[in-house]
Parts: structure tokens; C-alpha cells; sequence
């Protein structure tokens, strides 16, 4: 491979993805640099309580298991590694990798990034009077977990060192790509649209096969699912970039899949706020090059701001799911009156006892499209009943736990299948994020025998009022003087939804640039609040994105809490585009699909 180019392959989209997608691509992507990305925002709190239990853990152990049997093949082939594996405990990580490569008869140098970990500032932070940066909640009165995103520049100066495996506790996802690219080609802090392009492709590849045909609309065009190629960004020194896949695996590359994953997960376009560079995606291109191969380029960068992301989390009570089926005629109207009887005991039992009512509850028959809410169609008969709750008291929840299996004799026919027997009652643990001024972050390089200062974290305020603004076309007049008919949005583009904390974002590409103007017509603000009203309270905003002939939309407070804290099936609002793929789009009659 040219040194003007360097080539990313990325095996993990979160903790838990496929064993097998690292040895794909040492073996067979001809990759210089493996990274994975493992940390969920929620992620942190669980590896909390594993360092609690033990303080030799609070890392991702499934990395060092993966890499231990690669590592002889990485050091042969030069390929260097980096993971936010470290989770809550870097140091752990590096080593437990370092044993790893003892036992495996390897010599390799291994670092970790420090720094992220807020845990000794909460109580500053609480003093100061910080609040949640979207819905302006107050500072939990106890936090179990408090990290600040890290960025690129520290990874590269790992790198620099010598490193050929970093690990990373909490940092931005694609900075694990971008940390190489600085490295590789001595981009400086004022490259700002080589920072915007290289974060632009860690971002298409941070979750794995997304960017390679999984989740994809146009499900049925993408070809072995049971064998799908992680993806590869193949890097030049001016920013620019192909995202590819090894060849012979299954999956898709074109520009509607790397277009999807784009969209997915972000907000403004205009500024998607890293802690290296503020990007802006509204301009960027998307061309098929080749066979499964996509040449990314556009992207604009602005300079970082001087406040980092921090997350936090903290315990509020308790949760749990009953799941079973529920067959036969009207089965969907028999399992909403299960679930609500289940509700009522609950409450006359909990008030005999002077307890208090559930704090959240929620009753879904998932087959009956209930989470569809307006917009369901037909009936079913066979569905799976859903009730979740939550409550201040473990023990309420226990006694819930206890009740759900006695309504199969009390209430409809044809109840069956638990699934797990009783529900698990588990804690609710909730997210809360805030800003923090860089220039309280101490950020350090561990490299086992020496402690490496990293780069510092600097950026400016960024005044959001000021970004220009990004407009798109709407139908020209005149447009339906031949008549009209009405088509489904899938029909006329793709789309695909995700989540961060409690708000979800749907992405929608149309499937030809003259498609554009008549989605825009149909889907405002004000129709999207209208067919989400039944999950989402909060604002909905679009953007526009004319590179890709896409827009982007944010529902503010849709998704019950987000994450664990939601007692709702669809807890990201994964489901949301494909029910915004229904949405009715009227046409000239005489318009071409």
C-alpha cells in the first residue's frame, strides 16, 4: 500500500458484535490499521460495576480475548490496533494485552490513553451548577459513572511512540480512525477539512457492517448475510477516501449504504461537534468508484470548540419486561386488556401495602403494530405481549415479577410461551450529559514503564446561530397541473434511525435528486411531529444535506429515556425510518419511479 495511503478496517461495532469479523480482516483486508469500537454510552456504568466488584476489571475482556490468537499475525503483517476497549479502566486493559502477548510469545508495545475518567471532579461539577445539555435537568444527586469524549489527537501521539496497540477509555467513535489518519500523514490541529474527512470516515465505519449493507432499506438486494464484510476506509493524505469490504465476503457497498450510516446517529449536519474539529457533512459526495467501493469526499471542518462532551451516569430505581405470547381471534384487543389487568392488580396490591404507583408503564402488543400507534393496519392473531414498568422499589417489581405467570389461567385464551421465565428486575440506569471546558481535562499517554503527556484538548466557543444556513428544493410551480397521486416515502427513498440518549434521529436519501422536492414538500417538521406524536414529545427539527440529496431529522424526548432506562420494545428507535417509509407522498401523476 502507497504511504500516501493507509488503509482501516474496523471489527466491532459495539460490545457484543461477531467474534469472527477481526481475523476477516487481518486475513483477508490487506488492512494497516484494525480498530473496533466497543463503548455505548450506557456501556460505562456497566463496566463501573464491574471494576466495583473487582478492580482489576472494567474493560471490554472480549477484546483481549479476540486479539490474543491475531497477535502474531499483527506483528507479522505491521498492522497497528486500536480499541476503546479500556473502558472505565485503561490501564487494566494494556495490561491484560500485555500478558496476552507474553503467553502468545509476542513482543509488542502497548499503551493506553488516561484521562477521560470525571469521576474526581462530580463535585466541582455539581457546585458549578451543571445541567443537562438538552433538557436543562438539574445534576443527579449520585453518579455512577462521569467520562468526558476524548479525541484523535492523544491516539496518534500513542502511535507516534510506537505504539502498536492503543487502547482508549471513553472517546468519541471515530476517533479510533481518525487517531491513524494524524499519525500516518502529520495532519496538524488546523487541518480542518482533512480532520472533517477523517472523522467522517471513522464515523462510516464505527459500526461495523452498517456501512457494508447491514440494516440497510433495500434489505433484500444485499447479498450473504451469513458471511458480511466488515468494512475497510481506504485513507489518502488529502483526506478523500473509498469505503470498501474484504473481497468474497457478503454485504453491499454502494452509495445508498455508506449514505445510510452517514445519516445515522448525528444531528445538525452543519456542525457535527467532535473534540478535534466541528464537521460539516451537508456538502459531501458519494460515487461509486468500483465494485463495493464508495469515494467519500466534501466535508467541511470548522474549529472544535473549547467545551468537551461529558457523560454521566446514575441510578433511578428499578425496571422490568414481561414478554409472552398471546394466540387466536382478536388477539391484539386480548392482550392490551391482559396488560392492563396486570397494571390494575399491581396498583390495588401495591396501595394495600401504602406502596407507591409504578413510576412509568408501558403495554404493547408487538404483532398488533401497536408501536405504530395511528398508523396500524389490520389485526393479528398471534402477538407478543409486552409489559414493561418501572418503579422506586426493587421489591414492588419483585412482587410484579412473581404475578405475571398466574394471568395465563385468570385472563384470555390462548396465553402462552413465556420467555425466560420471570421477568428480570434490573436497575434503571439513566444518562446525563454536559459540557466541561477542555481545559480542565489532564490527558496522558500509559505505556507501561513511562507516563507520555498527550496533546491538550483547545478549541473556541462555536456560536450555532451563526452557521449558514442549508436550504433544499421544493416542487416548482405548476407541478401537479396534470393531476396527482400519492406513493409511500419508501418508494422514493431510503432511510435509516438511531438514538442518542432519549432523542432519535431518522436520515432520508432520496433515490433520485428530482425525488428530492417532493419528500421535502411532504415531510415538515410539523408532518414528522404529526406521525411520531404518539412516542415523541419533544421538538422535531430537519436539516438539509444537498451533497446527498438528504435530509435529517431530530425528535427530541422520543424514546421513553433512551436506552435501559426505557420501558418501551423500540428503546433507540431503530424501528423509526422504516415507519416513516410509510408515510404518503403526493407526486405528479405523471412522474416516473
Amino acid at each position: 500500500m502507497s504511504k500516501d495511503t493507509l488503509r482501516i478496517g474496523c471489527a466491532s461495532g459495539f460490545w457484543g458484535d461477531t467474534e469472527f469479523a477481526a481475523a476477516q480482516l487481518v486475513e483477508h483486508g490487506d488492512i494497516d490499521v484494525l480498530v473496533f469500537d466497543y463503548l455505548a454510552e450506557i456501556t460505562m456504568s456497566l463496566l463501573i460495576r464491574a471494576r466495583a466488584k473487582d478492580p482489576t476489571q472494567g474493560y471490554a475482556p472480549d477484546f483481549v480475548a479476540t486479539m490474543r490468537p491475531l497477535m502474531k499475525q499483527v506483528k507479522e503483517r505491521g498492522i497497528r490496533v486500536v480499541a476503546n476497549a479500556g473502558g472505565v479502566n485503561p490501564s487494566a486493559c494494556r495490561e491484560a494485552l500485555v500478558a496476552a502477548a507474553q503467553a502468545e510469545g509476542v513482543e509488542l508495545k502497548i499503551a493506553a490513553v488516561l484521562g477521560d475518567d470525571l469521576m474526581p471532579q462530580v463535585e466541582a461539577l455539581r457546585a458549578a451548577g451543571v445541567r443537562e445539555m438538552f433538557s436543562g435537568a438539574p445534576f443527579p444527586a449520585k453518579v455512577m459513572s462521569a467520562n468526558a469524549y476524548l479525541g484523535a489527537f492523544p491516539i496518534a501521539a500513542a502511535l507516534a511512540a510506537g505504539a502498536d496497540i492503543v487502547v482508549t477509555g471513553r472517546c468519541v467513535d471515530s476517533a479510533v480512525a481518525l487517531g491513524p489518519l494524524i499519525a500516518r500523514f502529520g495532519w496538524t490541529a488546523g487541518d480542518l477539512d482533512k480532520l472533517a474527512q477523517g472523522s467522517l470516515a471513522g464515523h462510516l465505519i464505527e459500526c461495523g457492517t452498517q456501512a457494508t449493507g447491514g440494516n440497510y432499506t433495500d434489505w433484500a438486494s444485499v447479498p450473504g448475510w451469513d458471511d458480511m464484510g466488515f468494512p475497510i476506509a481506504e485513507c489518502r493524505a488529502d483526506g478523500s477516501f473509498v469505503i470498501t469490504k474484504p473481497p468474497g465476503t457478503g454485504g453491499l457497498v454502494c452509495p445508498s449504504t455508506v449514505g445510510e450510516q452517514m445519516l445515522y446517529e448525528i444531528g445538525d449536519p452543519r456542525a457535527y461537534i467532535l473534540p478535534d474539529v466541528v464537521c460539516d457533512f451537508t456538502s459531501v459526495t458519494l460515487a461509486q468508484v468500483g465494485a463495493d467501493r464508495v469515494e467519500v469526499r466534501g466535508a467541511r471542518g470548522l474549529a472544535p470548540t473549547d467545551q468537551a462532551k461529558a457523560s454521566l451516569t446514575y441510578a433511578d430505581g428499578f425496571r422490568a419486561m414481561s414478554l409472552f405470547m398471546i394466540g387466536g381471534i382478536d388477539a391484539g384487543p386480548k392482550a392490551r386488556r391482559t396488560g392492563a389487568a396486570m397494571l390494575a392488580r399491581m396498583r390495588r396490591h401495591y396501595a394495600a401495602r401504602g406502596w407507591p404507583d409504578f413510576t412509568e408503564t408501558s403495554v404493547e402488543a408487538i404483532g398488533a403494530e401497536d408501536t405504530y400507534g395511528p398508523h396500524a393496519r389490520g389485526s393479528a392473531r398471534e402477538v407478543m405481549l409486552k409489559v414493561g414498568v418501572r418503579h422506586p422499589m426493587k421489591d414492588a417489581l419483585e412482587l410484579f415479577a412473581r404475578e405475571v405467570a398466574p394471568m395465563a389461567l385468570m385472563s384470555s385464551p390462548a396465553v402462552t410461551g413465556f420467555t425466560g421465565g420471570r421477568p428480570k428486575v434490573q436497575p434503571v440506569v439513566r444518562l446525563f450529559s454536559c459540557l466541561v471546558p477542555k481545559n480542565q481535562l489532564e490527558v496522558s499517554i500509559d505505556m507501561g514503564g513511562q507516563r507520555l503527556a498527550a496533546p491538550q484538548l483547545a478549541g473556541e466557543p462555536l456560536d450555532t446561530g451563526r452557521l449558514p444556513a442549508v436550504d433544499g428544493p421544493l416542487p416548482p410551480a405548476g407541478a401537479f397541473d396534470r393531476g396527482a397521486r400519492t406513493v409511500p416515502l419508501v418508494q422514493l427513498a431510503w432511510g435509516r434511525s438511531g438514538d442518542k440518549g432519549d432523542s432519535a434521529n431518522i436520515g432520508i436519501i432520496a433515490r433520485k435528486p428530482e425525488f428530492l422536492p417532493y419528500i421535502r414538500a411532504a415531510l415538515t417538521e410539523e408532518a414528522v411531529a404529526l406521525w411520531f406524536g404518539h412516542v415523541a414529545s419533544g421538538e422535531v427539527r430537519r436539516y438539509d444535506l444537498p451533497g446527498t440529496h438528504a435530509l435529517n431529522f431530530t425528535l427530541q424526548q422520543a424514546l421513553g429515556g433512551g436506552g435501559i432506562a426505557s420501558v418501551r420494545m423500540d428503546s433507540q428507535g431503530k424501528a423509526f425510518a422504516q415507519m416513516l417509509l410509510d408515510h404518503p407522498v403526493p407526486i405528479p401523476a405523471d412522474m416516473g419511479l
